[in-house]
């Protein structure tokens, strides 16, 4: 029948009809029972990805987004960092990158939902774990615990948050695309370090969060005594044997693991597709029916926002989605036919509890069975051997390691080890784009001291004084050296030696480098000990500390500490060792081209740059806190951007006054001996890279860009060769 034979009145009926239909379903309900969580009283299976919008720019978002419903996606979970949107107190920060509204919004247009994990703490390798550092000066705080500064703070940002989704109607009880939030994170592995205190702060952040009325579910993950009515969720590499902790709540994985992250001097880790879809398969067989990967899109940690400490800019993360927004064979394709067997399984997963039979010792069939459906998981838990298995009458062959899939318990319509996919060439390009008219400014050493505001007497902890405003701190004292001592007169050199909470340091005795100690990620302190060049009269020690990323993850933030705090002594005097730690101690915050603004192209011009050509020496030979800078025009196309920094050493980069992030060509060190999908994955299983530098480009937003004249500005702490940089680009084919 014809729009036009049916009568006018019918038609408005039918019109009005739906559009309270419409009305009635926008503002819709979020729920949830022993099975999953039910969206307008519907049961959902849900598949979600973890994509954090600091980490890209808001350019990007779109493409990721919809990259992701096609990969087979049904939400985007993300972090709320309450750093990168609270600065100082009470300056709120919600443009550019951390312009959260739009990023929802971006989320909702393409049809999916949001899991927002408000937290505020994140961890997420994110500076101090994404609190803002001021908070630790807060009168008598302490971090994560029954601590009312603390809990004051905490509530005041969480319903800052609350309210600012609440005005844009963002919640799925208002018609919006948020279907779950999260309130704290990970607390699990810390709770017992704070007693009973941590237990009553738990139980105070969820009845705060509930109280706040957003009409959608609240989630804790790694919290198994999350109470009534947050649900309890799951971090890991695997979440098949999660117990939610009341019947009535659904199993939840909030954080499959696709890869891990990669610190400076360590390799990158990869974990296989298979392995990842046998997790996925292994946790939906036992009736889980929410997985998010994290990450789905790792992205960049760009200016300092990378946390560790030695947490790389790169946070790729092994993702699907790599840090530059391309689709990462064969993770990316398997993955998403993966989704489509699950799919095929949802009305008999979410009307029935799986039934499970053993096949033989190391095979198991879960069959669920609901609503005149039928699907079944085939799995072999041998990690070498394949299997030949009879199920319902029919015989199936097993690779090691996996699980089929089979949506009317007949037929395989995917296995987890089976991957059909063509993995493309990833290759880094020459742009052709030249770097031109390079020039160079020297930080000023010898002036440092003259400039200095403070003085005191022993050494400072660094983040007191510098409140993370600057990676560098100068540590400056004097000694005087009498006419007698033996090594002026042909004795051995005297030598000096620092004991340093980290992360860097550089040393330099009378305006001159002398050398450099590092720590690692896993052993923060570090030691220089290196002979030292004084004269008879009054020597400079400047002391230049660094940090790389202030620690994100442990109890007690406030009790945190970097930087030197000694001893620091003088070796080789004739009277013996000289303590220098209690000496008086001047200390300047940040370096001469900071103060400056030497990065952004207005303050650019503000000291004098010398021409000249830049590798004319060694790196060894080279001088090192040096800032270059050189301009460019930006190549044609539309491939995503990266400055090779291999010829450097360390430093921080930036881009028309945008920071890139620190560089480190740290190299990697590791045992890259292969990597076999079948068994229990862990970081160390599947390394890569080792003997290369951890990360040798770094990611440049064609969106920072502009079309002729483009400013790069590099600090180099070490001494590298900027002639060599280069402006790459990535490719697949």
């Amino acid at each position: 029948m014809g729009t036009n034979s049916v009568p006018k009145q019918l038609r408005f009926c039918c019109c009005f009809f739906f559009f309270f239909f419409l009305l009635a379903v926008s503002e819709g309900t979020v729920t949830y029972d022993r099975k999953a969580i039910l969206i307008n009283g519907q049961r959902r299976l849900l598949m979600s990805g973890s994509i954090h919008y600091p980490r890209s720019t808001p350019e990007m978002w779109e493409d990721l987004i919809q990259k992701a419903k096609d990969g087979g996606l049904d939400c985007i979970d993300t972090y709320v960092f309450w750093n990168g949107h609270e600065p100082s107190p009470g300056n709120y920060n919600f443009e550019g990158r951390y312009d959260l509204v739009r990023f929802i919004k971006t989320i909702q247009k393409a049809g999916l939902y949001v899991h927002l994990r408000i937290g505020p703490y994140v961890c997420a390798e994110w500076n101090f774990g994404g609190f803002p550092v001021w908070l630790k000066y807060v009168d008598g705080i302490s971090f994560r615990t029954d601590n009312q500064p603390f809990k004051a703070a905490m509530q005041g940002f969480t319903e800052k948050i609350v309210q600012m989704m609440k005005n844009e109607k963002l919640f799925a009880s208002q018609g919006g695309p948020i279907i779950l939030s999260q309130i704290e994170n990970e607390y699990g592995p810390d709770i017992k370090a704070y007693g009973a205190a941590g237990q009553a702060y738990m139980n105070w952040a969820a009845k705060m969060a509930v109280g706040l009325d957003t009409g959608v579910p609240w989630v804790m993950c790694k919290e198994d005594d999350a109470p009534d009515p947050v649900i309890n969720a799951c971090n890991g590499f695997y979440c098949d044997d999660l117990t939610p902790n009341k019947p009535y709540k659904p199993a939840l994985w909030t954080e499959a693991w696709t890869g891990w992250f990669t610190e400076f001097g360590g390799p990158n880790h990869q974990r296989p597709v298979e392995d990842l879809a046998f997790g996925v398969a292994r946790f939906i067989q036992k009736g889980g029916t929410f997985i998010n990967y994290y990450m789905y899109h790792g992205g960049t940690n760009f200016g300092r926002s990378a946390g560790g400490p030695f947490i790389t800019t790169s946070y790729d993360y092994d993702a699907p989605i790599d840090e530059y927004g391309l689709i990462k064979e064969p993770k990316y394709s398997h993955l998403k036919e993966l989704h489509k067997a699950i799919k095929l399984c949802e009305i008999a997963i979410l009307s029935s509890d799986p039934t499970v039979t053993s096949l033989a010792t190391y095979q198991q069939a879960h069959v669920f069975s609901g609503q005149g459906k039928c699907a079944a998981f085939l799995a072999n838990y041998h990690m070498k051997s394949p299997a030949k298995v009879t199920y319902n009458g029919l015989h199936y062959d097993l690779p090691p390691w996996s699980i089929s899939i089979l949506p009317d318990c007949r037929n395989v319509v995917f296995n987890t080890a089976t991957v059909g996919v063509k993995t493309p060439n990833v290759q880094m390009l020459p742009t052709g784009t030249r770097l031109m008219s390079w020039e160079t400014y020297e930080e000023d050493i010898n002036s440092v001291e003259d400039s200095s505001r403070m003085t005191a007497r022993g050494l400072l902890e660094q983040i007191n004084v510098t409140r993370d405003t600057s990676d560098y701190l100068w540590y400056m004292t004097s000694v005087h050296i009498g006419p007698s001592e033996s090594f002026l007169h042909g004795g051995p050199k005297p030598s000096l030696s620092v004991q340093s909470a980290g992360h860097a340091l550089h040393v330099f005795i009378n305006g001159h480098y002398s050398g450099s100690a590092f720590g690692t990620r896993e052993n923060r302190k570090l030691t220089f000990t290196g002979p030292v060049n004084l004269h008879h009269g009054t020597n400079r020690i400047a002391l230049l500390s660094v940090a790389v990323g202030l620690p994100n993850v442990g109890p007690r933030f406030e009790t945190w500490n970097t930087g030197v705090e000694g001893p620091v002594m003088l070796h080789g005097l004739n009277k013996g060792d000289r303590d220098l730690t209690w000496h008086k101690w001047s200390y300047q915050v940040g370096l001469r081209g900071e103060s400056l603004n030497l990065v952004s192209p207005t303050g650019v011009s503000s000291v004098d740059w010398l021409q000249g050509a830049l590798a004319s020496k060694g790196r060894s030979q080279q001088q090192a806190l040096k800032w270059h800078k050189a301009y460019f025009n930006a190549p044609g196309g539309n491939e995503p951007l990266a400055l090779d920094l291999r010829s450097m050493g360390k430093g921080q980069a930036w881009i028309n006054g945008q920071s890139i992030g620190r560089y480190w060509m740290a190299y990697a060190k590791g045992e890259c001996n292969g990597c076999s999908y079948a068994g229990t994955y862990r970081p160390v299983r599947c390394q890569l890279g080792c003997g290369e530098p951890t990360q040798q480009w770094y990611h440049v937003p064609r969106a920072w860009l502009k079309p002729r004249g483009n400013l790069l500005v590099v600090f180099e702490e070490l001494g590298g060769d900027a002639s060599k940089i280069a402006l790459v680009k990535r490719t697949l084919n």
